[in-house]
Order: structure tokens, then sequence, then C-alpha cells
């Protein structure tokens, strides 16, 4: 089962901001099994949703993308479903099924999720806890590379991430069990 919501587009000082846009065609038609988590009861592809984006900010000069459940029942931190930083600033989205090997832009860096690794995980909330929110969120750089030390948490990268941002683009997809 899934919904839908689109949050409006914001720049880093909260204006609205036509002109930089996060898309994917998933928006149309929701969160599905391919792109579910095959584990912890869940049965789907695990496959990261195709992803587009424009419009740019002035200066930007690398991107990073960070997926979050706010709903996720664990003590108000949410759960971290991908992290990918130091993407190229000359790339324009990301294809379906993205892994290490894959789809990742030369450069770019994919961190930890509360997985317990690196790369895409998709959705798979308790069952019965209703639908949770998926944010997708596109950073625009300021700088072409994270100083992220190794090992560093999803939260962190974030931290990192808010540190250099000139703007933000974000969607938000629904789904629950």
């Amino acid at each position: 089962m899934f919904s839908l919501a689109l949050i409006t587009l914001l720049s880093s000082a909260g204006q609205a901001d036509t002109a930089f846009a996060l898309t994917s065609p998933v928006v149309a038609t929701g969160l599905g099994t391919r792109q579910v988590f095959n584990g912890f009861g869940c049965t789907g592809e695990n496959l990261s949703p195709p992803l587009q984006w424009s419009g740019l900010p002035e200066g930007t000069r690398s991107l990073a993308l960070l997926v979050h459940d706010p709903d996720a029942p664990t003590g108000g931190a949410g759960w971290w479903h991908w992290t990918i930083y130091d993407i190229p600033a000359t790339a324009s989205g990301l294809p379906e099924g993205v892994t290490a090997d894959k789809g990742l832009p030369p450069g770019a860096t994919q961190g930890p999720t509360d997985f317990g690794r690196p790369g895409w995980g998709g959705p798979c909330p308790p069952a019965g806890h209703g639908d949770h929110r998926y944010v997708f969120t596109l950073y625009a750089l300021g700088s072409e590379a994270l100083a992220v030390p190794e090992g560093a948490s999803a939260s962190l990268i974030g931290f990192f991430v808010n540190q250099t941002a000139l703007g933000s683009a974000s969607f938000e997809l629904r789904y629950g069990r």
C-alpha cells in the first residue's frame, strides 16, 4: 500500500525555489515492490528509484542526496535509507538500481544507512504501523568534496552536508504495510 505527497521545493533560505527541482517517475506511481527492502519481513527488489534534477543554484560544485524516514520507531531518530555525497555537479540524475558498481557517478560516495551498510535500503516499515514518510532531499553544495571522516554515520554526513549547502530540493513519498 502506498500514498503520495509532495513537499514544496525550498532553498536553503526557506524561500520557494521553482528553479531547483528533484523529480522521479516514482512520484506518480508511489513506492512499490521494486523499491521495497528485501528483509525484516518485507519482500521487495530493493532497487533505488530513478531520480532526475535540474536548475542547480549558482555556485554548485557537488551534490548530496539523503533519504530519511522520520516516522521509523527509533526513539525519535528516524531511519536513514540512503546517503550519497560528492556527486559531481555535472550529473543530472541517477538511474534505477544504483549500486557501488552500477550507476554511481564517478567520484560519488554512498555512505552508510541504518541498515548497517552503504547503498539504497528500501522502505520496510513495521506491519500495521501505518504509512511512513520517505523524504528524498538533494542538496546543492558549495564544495567539490566533503571532508567526511571514515566511518561517519548518516547523521554526521548530514551535518557536513548542511555546512556547505547552497540550496535543496525535496519530495516525499509514503509507504505502509
